[in-house]
């Protein structure tokens, strides 16, 4: 399954984690949770760290 990933305000990243039984596209609900002109990137849940105990230091990078 896809997240949707995108830059914090505090320099953060936020990652989203869509419904399974939403009837939208990863695209619309990008749409619907990113702030607008907010850049974001649709990633597979494979290439976010399982291990959470340094999410907080996370940055978001322009690179692929």
């Amino acid at each position: 399954m896809n997240r949707i990933i995108f830059p914090k305000t505090d320099g953060g990243v936020s990652v989203f984690v869509p419904s399974p039984d939403c009837d939208l596209t990863i695209e619309q609900m990008a749409q619907q949770v990113v702030p607008e002109s907010t850049p974001y990137k649709i990633v597979d849940e494979s290439e976010i760290p399982s291990d959470r105990t340094f999410r907080d230091a996370w940055v978001w990078s322009d690179n692929d």
